[in-house]
Order: structure tokens, then C-alpha cells, then sequence
């Protein structure tokens, strides 16, 4: 853990999750949305737009929006795609495993790291935006474009799941990326690796050709967390993206671990 907050990566990918609900706010507040136009695609950005700096949680809600579909993902994939792949490409990691420490273990604490490491990147930025956005916009409902605005309490108990569903939803992302890390020594190609492949199968998703064999991609339920803005919740596609990003993450855990236990370490 402490050598991991110590990294420059890290303190930078932290330090970003804590910038870019201030960048937002400056955005919100110097530009100029103009006049409405019917008939483009303004008119709904401008609701999201007004719709986010209406209170705090719907700020925050508006930040998760629009960090899950690439921001979060590669924070996610820079911790994990990192573990592995950096300390063979310094040239540790046959130290490491000379002391000696058990293979498996060694790769269960790095996993556990970079989750932790994860979550902190993501609770750090609904926190952040959630108090800047409260600060600047007042603490009100929870606003939504396909139901009735929802009590703060309640509200907050929504926002929370999204964050948690996400959280879920990662998991496939961190798979993949600790996956790569054990096959490859380059911790670049580990990220990048991962964040392609989910831009891949997100592109994958929008050809309706596939028909029901987009059920299968990783990134089909990645959007599945707007049914918890409606009332009543809508479960079916949550429960099978989270079982779906549970099934992913296991099967990427499982060969990752099986080839490093087998693997000769000569970095």
C-alpha cells in the first residue's frame, strides 16, 4: 500500500479524480449554453446540463455519467494493468520471488492493492463532486429524465448503488488488465491492452446485427445503472451485469493466477 500511494501514477490519477469535478464546475459556470434550438442534439444536452447543476447529488450523478464510459476505466486499468508488468520491467520481480514469497500470495496482495487503490479512485470522485456540487448548488432531490425527482435521502441511497454497480461493472476492466500484466512486462501495453479491448466491445455492442450475441460482451450492461434512477428500480439488467462482470473478473483472475504460478520469471 505504501509503496503504491508513493508512485507518481498513483498520486496523479488520485489527484485527477479530485480535478475533474473542478474543472467541471468552472465549465458550468463560464460557459455560455446559448440560445435553445429545437431539432439537435443541444436541447438535451442542455437538460443534462441544467439538470446537473441543479444540487449536489445530481452533480455527482453527472460526473459518474460522465467518467464510467472511459475515465474510469482507464484508472482502473493503470492499477491493475500496473501491478505485475511494472516490477518486471524495473526488474524486481525475480527478487521478489527469490526472498522467497509464495507465488499465489504475492499475486493476491497485489490484487487486493489495486482494488483498494480502485475504489478510492472512485470514491474519491463522487466525494468530491458530491461536496463541491452541495457547496455551490445547495443539497437538494435527486433529479432524473425518465422518473420524478427523489428525495434527498433517498437520493443518496441511489447515488451510493450507481457507485457500487460501477464498482461492479470495473471489475471486468481490472480482470482483463491483471490478466495482461502477467502475460506481457510492459505495464503500457497491460493498460492500454485492457482499455482497447473495452472500446472494442463497446463498439461491438452498437452493431444490433449481433442480435442477442451482445448479451455476452463485457460492456452490454455497462449503462445498466440508469434503471436505478427510476421508479421502481429496474433490476433485471442490473443483476445481470453484476453477475455477468462477476463471471468476467473470475475467469480473468483464474488464468491470470494460473499462468504466473507456472510461468518462468526471468525480469
Amino acid at each position: 500500500m505504501r509503496r503504491q500511494a508513493s508512485r507518481r501514477r498513483t498520486q496523479l490519477a488520485l489527484g485527477f479524480m479530485v480535478l475533474l469535478p473542478l474543472i467541471m464546475l468552472i465549465a458550468f459556470e463560464v460557459g455560455d449554453p446559448g440560445p435553445e434550438e429545437d431539432g439537435d442534439g443541444s436541447g438535451a444536452f442542455s437538460s443534462i446540463a441544467d439538470l446537473a447543476t441543479s444540487g449536489g447529488l445530481n452533480f455527482a450523478l453527472f460526473a459518474l455519467a460522465v467518467s464510467a464510459g472511459f475515465l474510469l476505466v482507464v484508472v482502473v486499468a493503470l492499477f491493475f494493468g500496473d501491478t505485475v508488468a511494472s516490477e518486471a520491467s524495473w526488474g524486481s520481480l525475480r527478487y521478489l520471488l527469490a526472498i522467497p514469497v509464495p507465488r499465489g500470495r504475492l499475486l493476491g496482495v497485489k490484487l487486493i492493492v489495486a482494488g483498494v487503490y480502485s475504489l478510492l479512485a472512485l470514491l474519491t470522485l463522487t466525494g468530491t463532486a458530491l461536496l463541491i456540487g452541495t457547496l455551490r448548488y445547495g443539497w437538494g432531490p435527486l433529479g432524473s429524465t425518465i422518473a420524478a425527482e427523489l428525495p434527498a435521502s433517498e437520493g443518496l441511497l441511489r447515488l451510493l448503488a450507481v457507485v457500487a454497480y460501477l464498482a461492479v461493472v470495473m471489475l471486468v476492466v481490472a480482470g482483463l488488465a491483471f490478466l495482461l500484466s502477467v502475460l506481457t512486462d510492459a505495464a503500457l501495453g497491460a493498460v492500454g491492452g485492457a482499455v482497447m479491448l473495452w472500446i472494442l466491445s463497446s463498439i461491438l455492442d452498437q452493431i444490433t446485427a449481433l442480435g442477442a450475441l451482445r448479451n455476452l460482451l463485457p460492456t452490454h450492461y455497462a449503462d445498466a445503472w440508469r434503471g436505478l434512477l427510476s421508479s421502481p428500480v429496474q433490476t433485471e439488467d442490473l443483476a445481470q451485469g453484476a453477475i455477468s462482470a462477476v463471471v468476467y473478473a473470475t475467469l480473468f483472475w483464474g488464468l491470470a493466477f494460473y499462468r504466473f504460478t507456472r510461468k518462468d520469471v526471468t525480469s
